[in-house]
């Protein structure tokens, strides 16, 4: 399907903007924090997600790629829709979503607008599986945090864990904590940073 539309925003609505792309407009719903981020006549690129039911098909556009990974993440939580993912979407940022998963803050994640506390238990729970199956391929592989020069760091593991809640691949995240002082900054500054030198 569609990986990004680039072109000119037309309108900007509640929970959705339209890309005018080659005299076509795209709708494309969006969260709180992409629509913050867009304004009128503006030149823009929108990474997207589609969604094909029976009976329709919406394009969801995400500004920032980590948000995109973010909200088809959340999607393989069962019981989280799109219509969820996006809620979350508006309520945190990539980055509080990956911290409120590792400090099993379920209260951040209850903030989303439709979100109740089983939903946000069960994100917490199955998001925490994927980090220890992502940190058992890292160490499986020798890409994890014995390669990097935080030797050993938790401030390491804990980037690289946050970082496979935001969809990164192993060797990916191996990749971009390679090139981060992990020691010098803080945990978040860290991920903010690894979003950065992955744009």
């Amino acid at each position: 399907m569609f990986y990004y539309l680039k072109g000119k925003i037309t309108v900007i609505e509640q929970n959705m903007a339209v890309v005018e792309c080659g005299g076509v407009g795209f709708q494309c719903i969006a969260s709180l924090n992409t629509l913050s981020h867009l304004e009128l006549g503006q030149d823009v690129t929108l990474y997207t997600y589609c969604n094909i039911r029976e009976d329709g098909f919406d394009i969801f556009g995400f500004y920032e790629l980590s948000e995109k990974r973010s909200f088809e993440m959340l999607l393989g939580v069962s019981g989280v829709g799109p219509k969820a993912a996006v809620s979350i979407l508006s309520a945190v940022t990539p980055e509080q979503l990956a911290m409120a998963v590792l400090d099993h803050d379920e209260k951040l994640i209850t903030t989303a607008q439709g979100v109740g506390r089983k939903i946000a238990q069960r994100i917490i729970l199955e998001l925490q599986d994927k980090i220890s199956k992502e940190a058992a391929t890292l160490s499986a592989s020798g890409k994890g945090v014995s390669s990097a020069p935080s030797l050993g760091s938790s401030k390491h593991n804990d980037a690289a864990a946050a970082l496979s809640v935001l969809g990164f691949t192993p060797s990916e995240i191996s990749a971009l904590l390679r090139t981060i002082d992990t020691e010098s900054l803080t945990l978040e500054e860290i991920i903010k940073e690894a979003l950065k030198h992955s744009a």
